[in-house]
């Protein structure tokens, strides 16, 4: 068995406390007003579409906060893995340079 220190309980404490964060923004900007001000914005009988569309909007910049502030947790604590987004870029860089 090896004595490094693991840092799995820390990293899901971590990953738990930014899904928080993410149930927070959801809630703040509910509470702000933004999904009914985006029903408000659509025909009654869209109205469910509107709020489809306001959680879609309201919810983008939370998500990518999440994933800056996964990665910096990520770096602290030494978490190796492999990002899937990364491999795709990969492969796309590798083939417009192959293309060239």
């Amino acid at each position: 068995m090896s004595k490094e220190k693991s840092n799995k309980l820390p990293h899901h404490i971590a990953v738990a406390i930014g899904f928080a964060g993410l149930i927070l923004w959801y809630y703040a900007g509910k509470e702000l007003g933004f999904l009914d001000w985006m029903i408000q914005q659509v025909p009654r009988e869209y109205a469910g579409a509107g709020m489809m569309l306001g959680v879609m909007i309201m919810m983008t910049p939370g998500f990518y906060l999440w994933t800056l502030y996964n990665r910096w947790i990520e770096k602290k604590l030494s978490v190796k893995g492999i990002y899937y987004e990364d491999e795709f870029y990969k492969e796309n860089e590798e083939l417009k340079n192959k293309k060239k």
